[in-house]
């Protein structure tokens, strides 16, 4: 019998309805894209400013910060945990590992969101495909996709990571 099989959803105690209630508003999760160096997590930063000034629980998922830790990468994984283990649980920036690395954002975001929190998340997050999946699991009032379209040359400019060299 594989483990898949021994997995039961626990219903909480503290139900969804109570969480917004307690908090005076709902929880959603604000998904920002956009190319790297456009502003996505400059702007889910200071929105999440705004709404912690205005009373509202938020919280800034951003890709960099995730990948530190929920997402890292093999080469952050292997001297704590060895390379077995970090060729099989490390994400890299391949097709596939991007798809895994919005699935399991899309995951704890939703978390968020169920918990009555203001979900702002800031990744590339290239594939329509991906940030679909995402909305798909949430309900429909509860995904807002917000593209930060900002010019590759401005893009080029910051180019905090040196991507565009």
């Amino acid at each position: 019998m594989s483990n898949e099989t021994n997995v039961t959803w626990h219903e909480q105690s503290v139900s969804r309805d109570m969480r917004e209630k307690k908090n005076g508003h709902k929880g959603c999760v604000i998904w920002f894209t956009g190319l790297s160096g456009s502003g996505k997590s400059t702007v889910a930063n200071t929105l999440d400013h705004k709404l912690h000034y205005a009373g509202y629980q938020s919280v800034v998922l951003d890709g960099d910060n995730v990948r530190h830790g929920l997402n890292a990468g093999p080469g952050m994984l292997s001297d704590a945990h060895g390379e077995e283990f970090s060729k099989r649980f490390g994400l890299g920036f391949s097709a596939i590992d991007r798809e895994e690395n919005i699935r399991r954002i899309g995951a704890v975001a939703q978390i968020f969101s169920q918990t009555g929190i203001i979900a702002l998340t800031a990744f590339i997050s290239p594939y329509r495909s991906d940030r679909d999946k995402v909305r798909n699991k949430l309900n429909e009032t509860e995904f807002i996709e917000v593209f930060v379209d900002a010019p590759i040359e401005v893009c080029e400019q910051r180019d905090p990571k040196g991507l565009y060299k």
